[in-house]
């Protein structure tokens, strides 16, 4: 005889789901913003849709299609490659009550649902989590997410939702070569809310080509770092902030602000958008010898 409890649990949880499915799904649009294939945006706020920068093909005649099939024009609000996001303003696009959560709550092996334009849906759980990370493009990303789920064509740009339909993030084939991965909540509000005061992410850069290089014993004993590593400098870009200060092709980055530089990532990391126009100071490596330089942080346009 069949389990009598058992199928009613499953029930329950299907109709959970879609439940769950129905509630996150009214802030789920399709954008028309590439040739042939929309991707997938949700109404974040009034007036406004996130989608996938990388999906985002033309700069002009943008449109969204909501869920009863009427299409509205969309402008572009701003861009941010570095985290594959993009904003949109709608005119006259309410945004759904509540829809939107944060992941903080999201556990490993938790249930939960890909939505794309249409609505469509996958199930899956949360594969990987852990902490801050940065994206190839030197992206601040608070948290890496990584679901087991199907990500179908058109499905970039649209939420990652828990079992509870709260929208915990959006959903990216742009950001990781081995799948899709998660842009939290947290880091959606943050480069929105930057986005609609500037139009684009504050970004510092020293204006350098590098790579990373093996550091030698003495040098390493002569700055006090520990790193094995450090990054050569292959190209001075002319007139940018390096070259005011003085750095040559051939030296060596061993430190910022006595933070090690050992990989692009580390220096990535401290060219955040807060230390535009300050000064810093770069230990470097020229010719045998190790001497401080003192550089302003430039912003890259």
């Amino acid at each position: 005889m069949p389990n009598t409890n058992s199928a009613s649990a499953l029930a329950a949880l299907s109709n959970d789901l879609a439940a769950a499915v129905e509630r996150a799904g009214a802030a789920v649009v399709a954008v028309n913003g590439r040739p042939r294939t929309p991707s997938t945006g949700i109404i974040w706020r009034h007036g406004l849709v996130v989608t996938t920068d990388h999906t985002l093909r033309q700069d002009d005649e943008v449109t969204i299609t909501r869920g009863d099939d009427s299409t509205l024009p969309a402008t572009i609000a701003g861009r941010d490659p570095s985290t594959d996001l993009a904003l949109l303003r709608v005119n006259g696009l309410d945004a759904p009550l509540n829809a939107i959560g944060d992941s903080t709550s999201l556990r490993l092996g938790h249930i939960v649902l890909a939505l794309g334009r249409g609505v469509t849906a996958s199930l899956g759980v949360v594969s990987a989590i852990s902490g801050p990370w940065r994206t190839w493009r030197g992206g601040a990303i608070d948290q890496y997410i990584r679901p087991d789920v199907a990500i179908y064509t058109g499905f970039s740009g649209g939420p990652l939702v828990n079992a509870q339909g709260d929208i915990v993030g959006i959903n990216t084939s742009g950001l990781s070569r081995g799948g899709a991965v998660t842009i939290p909540v947290s880091t959606v509000n943050r480069v929105v809310d930057e986005l609609l005061s500037r139009g684009h992410i504050a970004r510092g850069y020293l204006g350098v080509g590098m790579q990373p290089v093996r550091l030698p014993e003495g040098a390493r004993s002569a700055s006090a770092v520990s790193s094995e590593t450090a990054l050569i400098v292959l190209s001075v870009e002319n007139g940018g902030p390096a070259d005011k200060a003085g750095i040559l092709i051939g030296d060596v980055l061993i430190a910022m602000d006595q933070t090690p530089l050992s990989d692009v990532d580390d220096l990535q990391a401290a060219l955040s958008g807060d230390r535009i126009g300050k000064p810093a100071t770069l230990k470097v490596l020229r010719a045998a010898a190790v001497l401080d330089v003192n550089v302003v942080i430039g912003e890259r346009s």
